[in-house]
Parts: structure tokens; C-alpha cells; sequence
């Protein structure tokens, strides 16, 4: 049985991709590739050769191991899967995937986008080359790049028996999630989280408590979660960046995010608490 933990390649291993069976995380665009089984489950390619065309300029990232088995990431120029496989939305394959595979998965598309998007020196314009596995080197100027995150901060925040929750003009359907939003240039997380609800909903909170965090590969953040409580204001929602928000509380709850966010997992967790369970 796969425990939900697995090797990460550091630049000093002098990684060497293995003639050994790989589990492949093919991706085109933000889809990625899984084989589908005789019982019509869903799951990472595994074998000595890709499953599909591997072109010479698709790159080819080693990205960690699974027991003994390396895993690796390529980006492919293709949109109809092989017959016995389909594209799968990154996102939705936290419904048909092991944790393991999807937490490996959020990583192979980072590294993917963080590849694409570093293709010429930010300094110089001259190309750029792979110095490490996790690094690139100009080749005119010699400035060095690493995959780079997106720190944001994502609150619940909660006044008696009901929790606030917004609707995001960002979201794709029609729930309710968790103030949030990205750290700027000099803050520190705490302060981000009191400026952030303070701009989108014009509250006051206090008593934060740090809960945990969250890689975020869409593209490439990382979120820092938090819990707060209500102090003083009226809602008044930034409607620049929000389009509902309202206080709810646990048995008259609106449709919520998936249960791979972190928002997620603290609304249900102060559902509990509301419960007493």
C-alpha cells in the first residue's frame, strides 16, 4: 500500500532518469494524461516509455519517486488521448487519484509552467539553460533562476455561530469559499490577512491563529491558512473582487469549494466544532 509520502529530487543528487518503469504525469496544457483500467478507474501511466509521442524538445523533468519508481513530468503538443486513456483536468483529478499521485501531479504542472514561462533571460532576453534540475542558467549573462510561488493567505473567519463566506469573482461555479488574497511586497502573512479582509469586506477581525497550508499549482502558489474572529464593521463587500458574501451558519450553508482545498477542510472543521462533534 502507497503511504502519502515520497522522495522530492534535490539539485545535489545528481539525479540520472532510470531505465526503470517511470509513472509518467503527462501534461497538455492543464490536463493531464491517465490511463484508464479494465475496472474504468483512473490512473498515472506507468512504464519504460511514455504512452504517447515524446518529442525531442519536450523536456523531460524528473520529479520524485515512488517507491524505487521515478516519477517524471513532460508538457506534450496534443489534445486527443490514445486510445485506453484521457485527459483530465488537473483539478478533478483529486476526485479519481490517489493523494500521493495528486500531490506529485500539482508538482510536475508547476514545474511545467515554471519551464515554460523561464524560457529567456528576464535581464538580458539571451536564452536560458538548465543548470540543475531545478534551475536555469543564462547563457549570456549568467543570472540564475529557480522555480519561483505566489504566496497568498486564505481566512475563515467566524462571529458567534455563523462564519463568513464570499464568492469570488475568480470562481469558475457558482460557491461560496473564504476571503483571500496574495501577499504583497514588505508584509508579513498576519498583516496581509488583516489588510485583505479589511479591503474586500471593510471588517475588523482579530485572534488570528495560523491552521496550516496549502501548495496551490494553478499555477503556482502557495497558501497560508488562517483562522480570525469578527471585532467591528458592517459587510461591505469590494465588489471589484467579490460578487456575493454574507454570514451563514452551519445548517444553512451555500454550496462550497471541493474538498481538496484547504477552505474546505477549515469550513467542515468549524462545522464540527458548531456541531460539537
Amino acid at each position: 500500500m502507497l503511504k502519502n509520502k515520497y522522495v522530492i529530487y534535490d539539485a545535489a543528487d545528481g539525479f540520472k532518469p532510470s531505465t526503470a518503469s517511470c509513472y509518467w504525469f503527462i501534461f497538455c496544457q492543464d490536463e493531464i494524461l491517465l490511463k484508464v483500467t479494465d475496472s474504468c478507474q483512473c490512473e498515472i501511466p506507468k512504464g519504460s516509455d511514455a504512452p504517447v509521442n515524446v518529442e525531442p524538445w519536450n523536456r523531460i523533468h524528473p520529479i520524485a519517486k515512488i517507491e524505487n519508481h521515478d516519477c517524471v513530468a513532460v508538457s506534450v503538443d496534443m489534445s486527443d488521448a490514445p486510445e485506453g486513456y484521457v485527459f483530465y483536468p488537473l483539478r478533478q483529478s483529486f476526485n479519481v487519484l490517489p493523494y500521493v499521485f495528486y500531490s506529485i501531479a500539482g508538482k510536475a504542472r508547476e514545474i511545467l509552467y515554471w519551464d515554460k514561462n523561464t524560457q529567456y533571460c528576464g535581464a538580458c532576453g539571451s536564452p536560458m539553460k538548465f543548470h540543475t534540475t531545478i534551475s536555469k542558467r543564462c547563457t549570456c549573462c549568467g543570472k540564475e533562476v529557480w522555480p519561483s510561488l505566489a504566496i497568498a493567505i486564505i481566512v475563515l473567519i467566524s462571529h458567534n455561530d455563523e462564519v463568513l463566506l464570499v464568492q469570488s469573482r475568480k470562481f469558475k461555479g457558482n460557491y461560496y469559499g473564504l476571503v483571500s488574497g496574495f501577499v504583497e511586497t514588505g508584509e508579513n502573512l498576519e498583516q496581509c490577512v488583516i489588510r485583505e479582509v479589511l479591503e474586500e469586506t471593510s471588517l475588523e477581525i482579530d485572534h488570528l491563529q495560523y491552521v496550516g497550508s496549502q501548495a496551490w499549482p494553478f499555477p503556482s502558489a502557495l497558501m497560508a491558512a488562517f483562522r480570525a474572529q469578527y471585532v467591528r464593521g458592517n459587510l461591505n463587500l469590494q465588489y471589484s473582487e467579490l460578487s456575493k458574501g454574507g454570514w451563514f451558519k452551519w445548517n444553512n450553508l451555500p454550496d462550497l469549494p471541493k474538498e481538496d482545498s484547504i477552505a474546505r477542510k477549515m469550513i467542515d472543521k468549524w462545522v464540527h466544532e458548531q456541531r460539537g462533534l
